[in-house]
């Protein structure tokens, strides 16, 4: 089956199609965590016992009487693994299917709530359906702010670091006053020469400071430890799954819960835009993309940056480990060579995301308010990019990080409910799709 029909063509190239999938999905979060959470995993305790109520003496904290730091890095590649790699995109690829299905296939608008035409029919034009594109709504811009935020913070970070401009609410507020209007002109542009252009670049930049890092950091234990991290994962998955027996409620609460919630409230975003940009693509096609080459990338990219930083704290360098979240990432470049240039691209990257996500973001609330129009007037378009800057200058001022973490949960859980019965809805729409004739 193909989304728009049999004799859809695709609008973009791979390459063009590949980048604006990543850009949309994952790159602020890439990029503050890529070092914080491997090396936060690595030097705390996950679990204390067993699913089974062992003791977990190879997950023991660095230093423990019985600690292993190679055990240690294993277990903070894995948990790392199973917070960015198939899950957010399972649940991505859920909404962008569903509405590239309902929207172009059957004729139905882009918006949230066609997915439910086949349990609710008729009814998704009056209540039922706009209490489904309200939650999409607020949950799409409270989880854009939550990035919006996370990604101010580490600019700021960034540029304290390298110019020592101070950091604080005002610089804070400055950057996300200057990234949205960046933004606006990007949403002016449209999505072939704004969002399409913006994440090219962004590609570009993000590969070379990935090369950068693999070739210069510990190149052999990078190799070999994407292979071991994903092995590693796949063996404590069902441990790391396991929400009761762990003992370690930071873990589960602080960390995975935050991340489930992000990713549903980013669902209505990413899997809006990814099915946006997904027209003349097969199913099957679209699935091996969004599940699996953004996995593997996310993958490589926590395995790069982490064994790096990891490796760094084991040769007795702890600036990073020491450092604020926001920080860290600079605290690892500035071990390396070219420290001014790396870390600049770096600040360039998250800015550069940022405006990715704000336009993406900006054009996904846009079309769901105007009931699935994809040609609304811009000026409304950029209405809903200076909301989604002011949500986020509100929330870091009110509470910071804790604030936009807060807000991330209590719309990712309402819209849960949605996603679920989306799932059922999903599997009903491609088995009443006419089959394509069988090839010989």
């Amino acid at each position: 089956m193909r989304i728009g029909g049999a004799s859809a063509a695709p609008d973009f190239s791979y390459l063009s199609w590949f980048a604006m999938l990543f850009a949309a999905g994952m790159g602020v979060g890439l990029m503050f965590y890529g070092v914080s959470e491997p090396l936060t995993h690595y030097a705390t305790s996950l679990a204390g016992t067993t699913s089974d109520g062992g003791l977990r003496t190879d997950w023991a904290p660095l230093g423990a009487a019985a600690g292993d730091p190679e055990a240690a890095m294993r277990l903070g590649m894995a948990a790392t693994i199973f917070h960015w790699g198939l899950h957010p995109w399972a649940i991505y690829a859920v909404v962008a299917l569903a509405l590239a299905i309902f929207s172009y296939n059957k004729g139905l608008p882009l918006t949230v709530r066609s997915i439910f035409y086949p349990i609710l029919g008729e009814r998704i034009w009056g209540w039922p359906g706009h209490i489904i594109d309200i939650l999409a709504v607020f949950a799409t811009l409270f989880g854009l702010a939550t990035s919006l935020g996370i990604g101010a913070q580490q600019a700021a970070a960034g540029l304290s670091y390298l110019f020592g401009i101070p950091t604080g609410n005002t610089t804070l507020v400055l950057l996300i006053t200057g990234i949205t209007a960046v933004a606006l002109v990007s949403i002016i542009a449209g999505v072939d020469k704004g969002v399409k252009r913006l994440s090219e670049i962004n590609m570009a930049l993000a590969f070379l400071l990935l090369m950068f890092v693999f070739l210069v950091g510990p190149t052999l234990l990078i190799a070999t430890g994407f292979v071991q991290n994903i092995g590693a994962y796949v063996l404590e998955l069902p441990f790391l799954s396991n929400p009761f027996g762990r003992g370690d409620a930071n873990f589960s609460q602080g960390w995975t819960t935050f991340y489930w919630a992000w990713w549903i409230s980013w669902s209505p975003f990413v899997g809006m835009f990814i099915a946006r940009v997904s027209r003349g693509r097969s199913v099957r096609e679209f699935l091996i993309a969004v599940l699996l080459i953004p996995s593997a990338v996310s993958v490589f990219w926590m395995t790069t940056f982490g064994t790096t930083a990891i490796e760094q704290v084991m040769s007795g360098f702890e600036g990073a480990q020491n450092a604020d979240l926001e920080l860290q990432l600079f605290q690892v470049l500035g071990q390396m060579p070219l420290t001014a240039i790396t870390s600049f691209i770096g600040i360039v990257l998250v800015i550069v995301f940022f405006v990715t996500s704000s336009d993406s973001g900006s054009l996904v609330i846009d079309t769901i308010t105007a009931g699935g129009k994809i040609d609304a007037p811009k000026p409304q378009r950029m209405f809903w990019g200076v909301i989604e800057g002011g949500t986020a200058i509100a929330l870091l001022i009110g509470g910071g990080l804790s604030a936009l973490q807060a807000m991330a949960v209590s719309t990712g859980l309402p819209f849960t409910l949605v996603l679920l019965v989306g799932c059922y809805a999903i599997i009903k729409g491609l088995m009443d799709e006419p089959r394509p004739a069988n090839r010989m």
